[in-house]
């Protein structure tokens, strides 16, 4: 698994959103996820969208993931 494709998958799931995706090891990564949706949701609530994005990757073929999730207000 690689940075790029989480991107892409995040983006793909969250019309909208801007994902930013680091990680160097296959495994662990961190995301900074920008999307209007998460407007007046609690960050558990944000990190579930995310999460929902990737399905089973997430404890598979990624590890971990990191993340901050915010909306383009809270970006600027």
């Amino acid at each position: 698994m690689d940075a790029d494709t989480i991107a892409r998958l995040i983006e793909q799931g969250l019309p909208g959103s801007k994902a930013h995706v680091q990680g160097d090891d296959g495994v662990h990564f961190e995301a900074l996820v920008v999307c209007e949706a998460f407007r007046g949701k609690l960050p558990l609530a944000r990190h579930r969208m995310v999460y929902a994005t990737l399905g089973d990757l997430m404890g598979g073929a990624i590890h971990a993931l990191a993340l901050r999730t915010v909306t383009p207000d809270e970006a600027a």
